[in-house]
């Protein structure tokens, strides 16, 4: 279990019922620990050093989560795409990289062609990278045939991601393909958007519902499986600090309600996990494959 709190994932996939859920891996970012999540102090991770790489940062993946269903395959963001960006002085992440989420789609079988949706969780580049970057040997983004579901209030205020890194280029790109939802909208057989924003003024989860079970894609809810212990630690990046602590304390009850799995795209080498009070704060106990 440590060891894999302190590297980034390989893919992983879950079956529910008649839905496989599998994690795309593209890349990874390090986190500063105590600028990331400003809360924080140095006694916290020095009570907490199973988070930390040899560097002393936290470890974050960066790819998406691909849903399959019958032929049918959808999948919620995009990662970073094929780009590499090192560490600068000041920001609260470190040298971050994408690339290999095509590779490792082809190894679970399934052509960019076979998307026919690339849901967003929020307009932040570590989430869109495939989506606007051209396909290597062409001028498009890989997914020309899907379209991109976007909560609607995040779309709608698409410049405040402007304002965090996300060029207005890379919007155009993304404006055709663009589907703006609402919540609690199926976007995919058995998927549903569920917006909890704060993070970003329109960020959504996606809920996915096979049979009595569920798994909940929280997106940047949530950055490290320590925050289900202390929701309270919000992140740099938080748009509305007050509005994603709340959302982060109510998904914390939503993944603790039984048959429920949690899906953290950033949550190093243990994205998919139950939440388990035990009697003390709740925790995140990974599911394997």
């Amino acid at each position: 279990m440590e060891e894999r709190l302190r590297r980034a994932a390989g893919i992983r996939s879950l079956t529910i019922g008649d839905t496989t859920v599998s994690y795309v891996p593209d890349g990874a970012v390090q986190l500063a620990p105590r600028a990331w999540l400003p809360d924080t102090t140095d006694e916290t991770w020095g009570e907490h050093p199973e988070y930390l790489d040899d560097s002393g940062n936290l470890v974050a993946s960066i790819g998406g989560l691909l849903v399959e269903r019958g032929d049918r395959a959808l999948l919620i963001d995009a990662g970073f795409g094929p780009q590499a960006v090192p560490a600068q002085p000041g920001n609260p992440h470190g040298a971050i990289h994408g690339g290999a989420l095509l590779d490792n789609l082809a190894a679970l079988g399934r052509r960019p062609a076979d998307i026919e949706a690339v849901a967003i969780s929020h307009l932040h580049i570590d989430h869109l990278g495939w989506a606007w970057h051209p396909a290597p040997g062409s001028d498009e983004p890989a997914f020309t045939g899907a379209h991109y579901p976007i909560s609607e209030p995040e779309w709608n205020q698409r410049h405040l991601a402007e304002a965090q890194g996300t060029s207005r280029e890379i919007l155009e790109v993304l404006r055709p393909r663009v589907r703006t939802v609402t919540d609690g909208e199926e976007i995919f057989p058995g998927v549903r958007a569920m917006l909890t924003p704060g993070h970003t003024a329109g960020h959504a989860a996606y809920v996915i519902t096979a049979g009595e079970r569920r798994v909940i894609a929280f997106g940047d809810a949530f950055h490290s499986p320590v925050q289900m212990e202390h929701p309270e630690w919000w992140a740099a990046p938080d748009h509305d600090r007050g509005r994603s602590t709340s959302f982060r304390r109510a998904l914390v009850d939503e993944l603790t309600t039984p048959r429920t799995i949690g899906f953290g795209i950033h949550f190093a080498d243990v994205q998919f996990g139950h939440v388990r009070s035990d009697g003390g704060r709740p925790a995140w106990r990974p599911v394997d494959d």
